[in-house]
């Protein structure tokens, strides 16, 4: 199934919305192995810090920080197999550290995303509050009164003249929306805001459900919608993303954005080797965006955390265990795939946005032949 020669190659190796309580912010930054829960050396080993003792055998440890807020907020509701609980908290914005990432701040109304892409990178977001990776899809956090949130964080100078990404690690407009409307609560307090830079970034076309709030922030400030979107075909798209809505919903949601007027384009995101990536494929997915009014087509490959590695793997070895061979050398276990052949991707989909006049970033649309290096929107994508 792997087109790109780089794979062939032999490898040298809650409550409803309107509720109200605190919690405290968390940062997205992507840590590297050693920072991660479980992979810290011992306790006095290199902090200094006292060695437990036999004493302290068998206890539990006590939760701290989220992990404490998460074991004891409420559970709202029970839906489709999914829990979703009410999450007090301090904040609803976000301010992150990463190169990969183009943008220090960062809106999301929810911890953990029901929608269950088996190669979300976020999936490690739910260790901070020692839940395993699974749960991730499994116990959705809703966060309280985030209208009230954004309103406080702004009026107290909180990014300030900076762009604020709404949807970076969980999906806004995930199910658990139509229940609990933490997104339109945010999106209905930026109405009355001037001058802000604001995008939205989802799987969904319940988007569309807010075009008119959508519409009204564009009078005055500066928001854009894209609209992730992996494949055209139905069948791969429900392996990988077992919950989100049919792609062509997903197309229909972009259309319907650009008759409304609002600038919006397609993540072909994340591209993923062997399965998502043939030409054939991205030149449909590019043709798609383009007739649906799209003014942007971005990509970006796969890049798996280590918490995502394992769910990611027991998939491709339940659904395609020869690919699951191919990428223990690939990937090595996590991380992203060969500068190769993230080049080679690169090149592939910098000439679709040529082929079809599609912007390489949002906002822009190609109108004349583009320079050789392709403008990725982002680099952590999934």
């Amino acid at each position: 199934m792997a087109t790109s020669p780089i794979l062939r190659r032999e490898p040298p190796a809650l409550r409803r919305a309107g509720a109200s309580a605190k919690s405290k912010p968390t940062s997205l930054t992507l840590f590297p192995p050693a920072a991660r829960p479980g992979k810290v050396e011992p306790a006095g080993v290199a902090s200094g810090e006292p060695v437990a003792t036999s004493a302290d055998a068998g206890r539990a440890p006590e939760l701290v920080g989220i992990a404490r807020l998460a074991a004891s907020s409420p559970r709202a509701e029970a839906k489709r197999g999914t829990e979703y609980f009410v999450l007090p908290s301090r904040s609803v914005l976000n301010e992150i550290h990463s190169e990969r990432v183009p943008f220090r701040w960062t809106v999301n109304p929810y911890r953990g995303c029901e929608f269950g892409c088996r190669y979300c990178y976020a999936r490690y977001t739910h260790e901070f509050m020692e839940l395993g990776a699974d749960d991730f899809e499994r116990k959705i956090y809703v966060k309280q009164d985030t209208g009230g949130m954004i309103e406080r964080d702004l009026r107290a100078g909180k990014a300030a003249g900076e762009h604020i990404a709404i949807g970076a690690a969980t999906d806004p407009y995930q199910p658990a929306e139509k229940e609990f409307g933490a997104t339109r609560a945010i999106l209905d307090r930026l109405v009355g805001r001037k001058g802000m830079s604001l995008s939205i970034t989802t799987k969904s076309n319940q988007v569309v459900r807010d075009i008119d709030l959508l519409r009204r922030i564009s009078e005055h400030s500066r928001i854009t919608v894209n609209v992730t979107i992996t494949t055209l075909r139905p069948r791969l798209a429900r392996l990988l993303e077992p919950r989100a809505p049919h792609p062509h919903l997903r197309m229909e949601a972009v259309r319907k954005l650009r008759e409304a007027g609002i600038s919006a384009g397609v993540f072909a995101m994340p591209v993923i080797p062997g399965l998502t990536d043939r030409e054939a494929d991205l030149d449909a997915l590019a043709a798609a965006a383009h007739d649906a009014g799209a003014l942007w087509f971005c990509a970006n490959t796969l890049f798996l955390m280590p918490a995502s590695w394992k769910t990611f793997f027991d998939f491709l070895e339940a659904k395609f265990p020869r690919l699951a061979v191919r990428y223990r050398d690939l990937y090595r276990g996590y991380g992203e795939a060969p500068k190769a052949y993230r080049q080679e991707i690169a090149e592939r989909v910098h000439r679709l946005q040529a082929k079809y006049g599609l912007g390489t970033r949002p906002q822009e649309r190609i109108e004349r032949t583009p320079s050789a290096q392709l403008n990725l929107c982002w680099n952590n994508a999934g």
